[in-house]
């Protein structure tokens, strides 16, 4: 009844205009009924200790007080079938909500006994508490029987006693059960209705949760492939322009100096690269001024990334057949694995190592690149980092396939050989 009440008084405010806020009694009513709620779940002896305390009260005050003796049909009844009617019509309540077809069965002989003395106790209405709770909980068929087992005792006292017509008295109590299944099935659909919100709303929250989940994991990938990208291929233009340093020190000072310098040109692009990417990672509610955003690199910045290399001891041929119409995201995936590549090779492909690159675009975003190097093969083998598997992500995206690994014999060095097909029209 509590969920009938709420749901007359929540419709309207769905209906009201968005700026109207709810009437102060409104959420005082649905916060006091959720309480109650949450009481009886927690403690439902207890509530049907005083349900069913009440109505065997009020059982018994209609039989002192003698209250009875207005509507029945036979005021010589002892007053000991009184006393069992009036509690075998009202004490089975105390289970109405864990077996209500039990407890209609079990009180359906002592209505049978109520209308053949003619006693005609009020308590008997009590059997349509137990027809509302069989709407409420059991399978809707069980009504037919148990609207015949309610119906018997008033056919039964009509046809014994003979007051009022047929239609009438059974019409009447016909309404009884229907207002009281009604009830019920109202309550019961309200409450599957809640209950798949409810279980919708979880659902939603469990995806949302996920989705964020999965989102995170994908930024953190990102973030490791792009943090890779840049200190990795940074770092090893550095390290392969110290190491010419050194050499060239005692032998030629400007070379020297002109590595130095290099370094130095490569450290803070680094620096600002990386500077860039972790501004955009900051809070913005910690940020002061708005993070210095640059474009992702292209192919147009694939020369000096050739440049860097070679001033990093690095020769690096390179051949470009057809005419470069990437989209923007296909020419970072190129630009990130030939980057890749030539970082490999400076690492690990030792003295004296040259590079080649060669690029074949074709038609509808279609692109080859092939890297080789004349490194060894024994000591060309990249570390199991992030670098392949960033190179195979970047191609999954577009469909691609990545071939690395040695140059067949009697070659020797390694092998990047890249392939992404023609767009999919949309």
């Amino acid at each position: 009844m509590n969920l009938v009440a709420n749901d007359n008084q929540e419709t309207p405010a769905a209906e009201q205009p968005a700026e109207r806020s709810a009437e102060p009694l409104t959420p005082y009513m649905q916060r006091l009924n959720q309480r109650v709620r949450a009481f009886d779940r927690r403690h439902p002896l207890l509530w049907d200790l005083h349900f069913t305390g009440f109505w065997v009260m009020a059982a018994l005050i209609d039989y002192a007080g003698g209250g009875w003796r207005n509507v029945t049909h036979n005021p010589d009844t002892p007053g000991w079938l009184l006393l069992v009617l009036s509690l075998g019509l009202s004490a089975p309540l105390l289970w109405r909500r864990t077996h209500p077809a039990t407890v209609l069965l079990a009180m359906a002989p002592f209505a049978l006994v109520n209308a053949w003395t003619g006693t005609a106790l009020q308590a008997a209405l009590l059997q349509l508490v137990a027809v509302y709770h069989i709407a409420l909980r059991l399978p809707l068929r069980n009504l037919w029987w148990a609207t015949a087992l309610v119906l018997t005792p008033v056919a039964l006292s009509t046809a014994r006693h003979g007051e009022g017509r047929w239609s009438q008295q059974i019409g009447s109590q016909l309404t009884s059960v229907v207002v009281a299944a009604l009830i019920g099935i109202t309550v019961r659909t309200r409450q599957n209705y809640t209950e798949a919100l409810e279980d919708r709303a979880r659902r939603l929250e469990i995806e949302r949760d996920q989705q964020a989940q999965l989102a995170t994991a994908a930024e953190r990938t990102r973030i490791a492939r792009e943090m890779h990208d840049i200190i990795g291929h940074n770092l090893s233009v550095i390290t392969g322009l110290a190491d010419g340093g050194k050499y060239a020190a005692t032998k030629s000072p400007q070379r020297a100096a002109q590595a130095l310098d290099a370094i130095g040109t490569t450290s803070r692009q680094a620096m600002s690269e990386l500077r860039r990417l972790l501004d955009v990672l900051r809070d913005d509610e910690t940020t002061h001024h708005p993070a210095e955003l640059a474009p992702q690199p292209t192919l147009t910045d694939l020369e000096q990334l050739i440049n860097g290399v070679r001033a990093a001891g690095l020769p690096v041929h390179t051949t470009v057949e057809g005419r470069a119409g990437l989209p923007a995201g296909r020419q970072l995936t190129v630009y990130r694995v030939i980057q890749e590549a030539l970082t490999n090779t400076l690492k690990h492909a030792g003295p004296d190592t040259t590079a080649e690159i060669t690029l074949a675009y074709g038609d509808q975003g279609a692109v080859t690149a092939t890297i080789t190097d004349t490194g060894t093969a024994a000591t060309d083998t990249p570390a199991d980092g992030r670098g392949l598997p960033g190179m195979r992500e970047r191609t999954a995206l577009y469909d691609g396939t990545l071939e690395a690994g040695p140059r067949p014999h009697p070659e020797q060095g390694w092998r990047v050989h890249l392939h992404l097909p023609e767009e999919t029209p949309q």
